[in-house]
């Protein structure tokens, strides 16, 4: 299936770290709450292992407001 897809200037997309960054952080916070709320658990490397975080132990940051200015995300909890 093709999918019509904006095409993007790479060049311009990746000139600006910062709000690569920050989109990054946005989606793996998401992912996160997403996790957390529908009671999932999550798998993290620890010591050199997978370990399983229950989702009431699951720990999710405020976004810092720079951050969710810059990646153009502004949604609250």
């Amino acid at each position: 299936m093709m999918h019509d897809f904006p095409r993007m200037d790479f060049d311009k997309v990746f000139s600006n770290p910062t709000e690569i960054l920050a989109a990054i952080e946005f989606g793996a916070r998401e992912a996160l709450l997403q996790h957390k709320r529908a009671g999932n658990p999550i798998a993290v490397w620890r010591d050199g292992q997978v370990v399983w975080i229950p989702p009431e132990e699951i720990e999710v940051d405020e976004p810092p407001t720079s951050a969710s200015s810059a990646s153009g995300h502004s949604r609250k909890d």
